[in-house]
């Protein structure tokens, strides 16, 4: 089941320093952390913030190609996560016709932002987020650690994003 899902901020691993971008469910129930590049991060940021460049960034262009081509971004789905990678999709319609392409959860978010397009999350992702070797992040965490990030995560305000700089 696809669970709708907004983003409700960035902010960086304390660990790791790692941008990670929190996708939370409507209800603000349900987080999940996606850990995402450096330039992944700004594209992000920007468009949340609503910055404009004189010349447009990546997905700014890709946004704007797509307009101009009549291809609507409909949605972008986090649709699996293997051996510590998070994998999406964005599904796309021209002239009624559907069309599904694999990106990065990063991508597929920093352009469901600047389409309009909601971004959902698999639930299956959800559980398997849950069960994150952070072995893979920071080699030398301990289970502790790994339980003091993951209740640091899901604990952050709205407030606290902007306290971590990146």
């Amino acid at each position: 089941m696809l669970i709708a899902m907004k983003v409700s901020g960035l902010t960086i691993d304390p660990i790791t320093n790692t941008p990670i971008v929190i996708l939370k469910d409507l209800e603000e129930k349900k987080a999940i952390p996606i850990w995402i590049g450096l330039f992944e991060a700004s594209a992000i940021a920007t468009e949340m913030e609503k910055i404009s460049f004189s010349r447009p960034m990546t997905h700014d262009l890709m946004n704007d190609i797509l307009k101009i081509l009549d291809v609507e971004v409909t949605s972008v789905e986090i649709c699996d996560l293997r051996n510590n990678t998070f994998f999406a999709s964005i599904h796309l319609i021209r002239n009624g016709q559907r069309f599904v392409v694999d990106a990065r959860p990063s991508d597929g978010i920093a352009l469901a932002l600047r389409a309009n397009a909601q971004i959902f999350v698999d639930d299956k992702v959800l559980e398997k987020s849950r069960t994150i070797d952070f072995g893979a992040k920071a080699a030398d965490l301990d289970k502790l650690k790994e339980d003091k990030l993951m209740e640091f995560l899901e604990n952050l305000s709205p407030e606290e994003f902007g306290k971590y700089k990146m």
